[in-house]
């Protein structure tokens, strides 16, 4: 697509420029890392599974057309790749997340600043808590598109390309997902309180 700089470095790798591949992935890989631990939330699997996101592309590129801004082809094969874990590893997970105990902490990617307050912290926990179970609780189309769009910033229309459907489907998964979250993140809305 004339005038997407990074379609432009995709297509340069095509022609044999290397450096232009490692500047896509470089330009890349921090949100590929964040969108596929929406699907795991396990910072040590989501950073293999953008390496095989990286991987798929690589072995995509010479099939590349640029009919389409290269972040939706690249959250196209991204999506696909996380459905598919997502399917593959689904009972696993499930396993893993009963195992892990209650009180265990995350690492949520905290943000500098201020340390925030035991009662901030507790909220904090239970919010990203509430969000993990909304997120496990959304039909795969459903998360695939909440996530690229809420987490990720993608279109309407980038989305419906990286799911290959059309853009009113996009709008009702997108908004039967928000509907979902805002009932079940309903106690955490500012005047609100937490349910325990």
């Amino acid at each position: 697509m004339v005038g997407d700089p990074d379609a432009e470095l995709l297509l340069a790798f095509q022609r044999g420029d290397a450096a232009a591949f490692r500047t896509l992935f470089e330009r890349h890989a921090r949100a590929m890392v964040a969108f596929c631990n929406h699907f795991v939330r396990n910072p040590a699997r989501a950073e293999e599974l953008a390496q095989d996101v990286f991987l798929k592309l690589h072995q995509a590129a010479p099939r590349y057309q640029p009919t389409a801004r290269f972040k939706t082809f690249l959250y196209r094969i991204a999506s696909n790749h996380c459905l598919n874990e997502l399917r593959r590893g689904e009972q696993a997970a499930r396993r893993d997340a009963r195992a892990r105990p209650d009180d265990e902490p995350e690492d949520l990617d905290a943000l500098p600043g201020s340390a925030p307050t035991p009662e901030q912290e507790a909220a904090g926990g239970a919010l990203a808590r509430a969000v993990e179970v909304l997120l496990d609780r959304l039909p795969e189309k459903q998360r695939v598109a909440f996530v690229l769009c809420r987490f990720q910033g993608l279109s309407y229309e980038e989305i419906a390309a990286a799911l290959d459907t059309s853009v009113p489907a996009v709008k009702s998964l997108i908004h039967r997902a928000t509907v979902t979250a805002a009932e079940a993140l309903a106690p955490f809305a500012p005047g609100g309180e937490v349910l325990s």
